[in-house]
């Protein structure tokens, strides 16, 4: 496998060579898109529809535009930009890197630990502003406009928004209180690429007449072509002219703009309406493909300019994710164990899966249940659902709040709502909708996907550590998590079937490393877990895909040292039935538990409520092992490891709260 990434001294050569500002736009855009393409493939994850979009509009900007340059980024009179989309960061990573603002080293160290978060994070030089979770950024952008103004300071704010975005409300609370407020030294661009995760945008919410939408709230408006360098120039123009109302600027983009095969609608019509590019890196074929295709243009255009061609840079490849290992749905390796390397074979689903195909099963049976999504039906494995019974999917967008509400209104009328969305927007951006629902005593199903440090390419924005604490606390509100399909399956038959509480389902969405086994005899019983392994010498309560295969990893390793640990897999994470919990811990003094939630408000409170009172005074040895902290960015086995959750930091941990000397590294 052979990548290349054109190296920083290209980029300076083009601006000094190029005094066309246009053509120098052009070249060092595309440019960009090779160098994001590197970094995409090389991290086996990221987001390449959305840069590409989003890429001339941000070249135009840094370049030619913004001050940046002129003042350097610590100024306070700067030009500020920020992508309150978040998915385009690897462009904006990939044209830092081409200012000399961010190391070689980081950008092909994306979604890796210690290099690039997979959404913004300020602690990357000339990031402005943390995002990937949607709707924020014109507050956001409005707050540090308005600090220009209060202390005198000069410059603009830039905001690119994604047009699915727009479908979250605190943007129109945003845009109306910007006008109130008066603050004119804020442009908001829109990436009007017009195709959200895998559909067009006005299949799931068509957005209307934006130009007319957005001046009615009293923005200046201008529209582009946002390829059309002039277009975008005088636009941008139009607007700084005004100095009495903020400025957002519709520019019509071309999602994978710069790769033939990645725009639509080419791309919509090759994978029969889906667009298949969104995340994901490309395959080794694909790749070359692309990379040529956008080399290749830059050098025709050198070549007619009367210049040299690209000077393109091997980029070693030891790092990069080798196709073997085993992935999650966004393509990137799982945590590594001892049977990682057959867990494809071994497991044929992941939970997400089962998840869907549970639903699938149990619709015919429950003509009440429906099924909500927020722009993610294939991420969360209900596509089969909704062309199976589109009569009872509500495609919903990117807008959770209005989503949970809705499921309230069906859940008074009778119906059983099962509401979706990644676990860290879900549970916390509607968790006031989430507390109203629960109040009026109806029933609502929550598939909280996503969840947990892994996959931990994509960066604290989408690590969902905080849900079990923001949820547990509702008196009727059950929270569970599956370790296997076979699991997965039981818990979504039992939310629909049985439970009279409402039911938070958290659903990883990748595989474990390992077939996690069951007792053939197994089946949920609220508030009681299963014993996976024997031992006398500790118990290590976990939950979940990932950790319980971390847990079961710890046991194989004091296993081998004459420790005996017993591993329970517990999927109820706010129940737990004091008699089964009495009679398990009776003949252990040391309890662990194994979390992947961050260290409050997860299993580990539950269960330590307990333990008090069934361990009627009697010494015990009780540590959680959770995530502390924000949570670590990188490959699987890295953020495991560097929050020493990892089967092999449990085994010394265990070790050593115990006062045996722990393994030699």
């Amino acid at each position: 496998m052979h990548l290349h990434l054109i190296p920083r001294p290209e980029f300076i050569r083009i601006r000094r060579q190029l005094s066309d500002p246009y053509q120098r736009a052009q070249i060092i855009a595309d440019m960009c898109r090779a160098n994001a393409l590197t970094a995409v493939k090389r991290a086996g994850s990221g987001h390449l529809g959305s840069s590409f979009s989003a890429l001339d509009l941000v070249t135009w900007l840094y370049y030619e535009e913004m001050n940046t340059l002129q003042v350097g980024h610590a100024d306070p009179n700067r030009d500020i930009y920020f992508s309150s989309k978040g998915h385009d960061v690897p462009g904006l990573y990939a044209l830092l890197y081409s200012l000399g603002v961010l190391p070689e080293e980081k950008l092909l160290k994306l979604r890796r630990f210690g290099g690039l978060d997979g959404h913004p994070d300020i602690a990357a030089p000339g990031i402005e502003a943390n995002s990937g979770s949607l709707g924020m950024g014109i507050s956001k952008g409005r707050g540090m406009a308005w600090a220009k103004r209060l202390r005198g300071h000069g410059g603009r704010v830039f905001v690119m928004l994604g047009d699915g975005e727009l479908q979250e409300g605190q943007n129109y609370e945003a845009l109306q209180s910007t006008v109130q407020q008066g603050v004119s030294n804020l442009t908001l661009i829109v990436d009007h690429n017009k195709v959200q995760s895998d559909k067009p945008v006005h299949e799931i919410v068509d957005l209307g007449d934006l130009a007319r939408k957005f001046s009615v709230f009293g923005w200046h408006v201008q529209r582009c072509d946002g390829h059309d360098f002039r277009q975008i120039e005088a636009a941008l123009a139009e607007l700084a002219a005004d100095a009495k109302r903020p400025g957002i600027l519709i520019a019509d983009t071309i999602k994978g703009r710069g790769v033939s095969f990645m725009e639509h609608p080419r791309a919509l019509q090759d994978a029969g309406g889906y667009y298949r590019w969104h995340a994901g890196a490309p395959a080794d074929a694909d790749f070359h493909t692309a990379h040529a295709e956008i080399s290749d243009r830059v050098n025709a255009r050198l070549a007619a300019w009367g210049l040299d061609a690209l000077d393109l840079q091997p980029v070693a490849t030891e790092d990069a994710p080798v196709p073997s290992s085993p992935r999650n749905a966004l393509g990137e390796p799982v945590s590594k164990g001892a049977d990682a390397g057959k867990s494809l074979k071994a497991s044929a689903e992941y939970v997400v899966e089962a998840y869907g195909k549970a639903l699938m099963a149990l619709a015919p049976q429950r003509p009440d249940l429906v099924v909500l999504d927020a722009d993610l039906a294939a991420d969360c494995r209900i596509r089969e659902f909704e062309l199976a019974y589109p009569d009872r999917f509500i495609q919903n967008g990117i807008a959770e709040q209005d989503m949970v509400s809705m499921a309230g209104g069906l859940a008074r009328m009778g119906l059983l709502p099962v509401v979706n969305s990644f676990a860290s927007f879900l549970a916390a951006r509607a968790n006031e909708q989430i507390y109203n629902n629960a109040s009026e005593q109806t029933k609502i199903i929550y598939a909280l996907h996503y969840a947990g440090l892994i996959p931990a390419g994509p960066g604290k924005s989408h690590q969902s550590l905080r849900d079990i604490s923001l949820l547990a606390a509702l008196p009727n509100m059950i929270l569970l998590q599956p370790c296997n399909p076979a699991e997965t399956r039981m818990l979504v038959d039992y939310c629909v079937q049985e439970a009279t509480e409402n039911c938070a389902i958290r659903l990883a969405i990748g595989p474990s490393p390992r077939a996690i086994t069951l007792p053939p005899a197994y089946r949920p019983a609220p508030g009681r877990g299963c014993p996976l392994t024997t031992g006398g010498d500790a118990l290590l309560f976990a939950y979940g895909p990932i950790m319980v295969h971390e847990a079961l990893l710890a046991a194989e390793l004091l296993q081998a040292r004459g420790f005996a640990l017993q591993v329970v897999n517990m999927p109820w994470l706010n129940r737990v039935d004091r008699a089964w919990l009495g009679e398990l811990v009776a003949a252990h003094d040391a309890l662990f538990v194994l979390e992947d939630h961050a260290d409050r408000g997860g299993l580990a409170d539950t269960l330590l409520t307990a333990l008090i009172d069934v361990k009627g005074g009697a010494a015990f040895t009780f540590k959680r092992f959770a995530v502390t902290g924000y949570p670590a960015c990188g490959a699987p086995w890295e953020a495991l490891g560097f929050h020493a959750l990892d089967g092999a930091s449990l085994a010394g941990q265990i070790l050593q709260a115990v006062d045996q000397p722990a393994p030699a590294a």
